[in-house]
């Protein structure tokens, strides 16, 4: 999934030219991306569900882009101070959402290095 999704972010920048990577993140790819994936990863705790995380790990897609050319951890103080405003329904205070909001920053940003190599 993750080769396919690489492949066709790829495939959309070579044909965009100038745009920003962030401009072409397909949001619902990455919602279902984490929705089928989110049960694997070691922070999620046994009976916790996709609605807590799933605002985390938008806030984390969409942070990336507003953040361009900074790392999560430079990020992360802005973004602490941010999740409050854009935790919406999820139950997790920031010190547990702040995993998932790095795991999908860090999937979109591998996701945009590979295409930026790619179209080289």
């Amino acid at each position: 999934m993750g080769t396919i999704v690489g492949a066709t972010v790829g495939a959309v920048l070579g044909g965009l030219g100038g745009k920003d990577f962030a401009e072409v993140i397909d949001a619902t790819v990455e919602d279902d991306y984490w929705r089928k994936n989110y049960l694997s990863r070691a922070y999620v705790r046994q009976g916790d569900v996709f609605d807590d995380y799933g605002p985390a790990y938008r806030f984390g897609v969409d942070s990336y882009g507003r953040y361009k050319g900074r790392t999560f951890d430079q990020s992360e103080a802005e973004l602490m101070g941010q999740w409050e405003h854009n935790r919406g329904s999820s139950s997790l205070a920031w010190d547990r959402a702040r995993h998932a909001s790095r795991d999908s920053w860090q999937r979109v940003s591998d996701s945009a290095e590979r295409s930026k190599n790619h179209v080289r």
